[in-house]
């Protein structure tokens, strides 16, 4: 029998670039102590994911921001941050563009 006590099934909020990953889905859900652990189990079921939002390092891209219950793990420990049952993770890729003034025109 397998010990789940340090695991945890988490729902993942996929963002729409990541999609073709999950087959479509936009929500998901994985295993894991911390939030590496959590992008590796997603790896295992969506092959090719767990390279767009981390590094060869394991590190989060620093153009990717990964939520849990609405705050930044950056915040916090980073992967290393840990889940419980019940969390949930989002993946939201930075967005970047647009003019550098703006200014509103009357």
């Amino acid at each position: 029998m397998t010990d789940t006590t340090d695991t945890a099934t988490i729902q993942v909020l996929v963002p729409t670039p990541l999609r073709r990953y999950t087959e479509g889905q936009a929500k998901v859900t994985a295993a894991g102590a911390t939030v590496a652990d959590l992008l590796t189990d997603l790896d295992n079921r969506y092959p090719g994911l767990k390279e767009r939002i981390c590094e060869s390092d394991g590190q989060i891209r620093r153009f990717v921001n990964v939520f849990v219950n609405g705050d930044n793990v950056r915040d916090d420990l980073g992967a290393a941050t840990v889940l419980k049952p019940g969390d949930e993770v989002g993946i939201i890729p930075a967005m970047a563009g647009g003019e550098r003034d703006v200014r509103c025109k009357s």
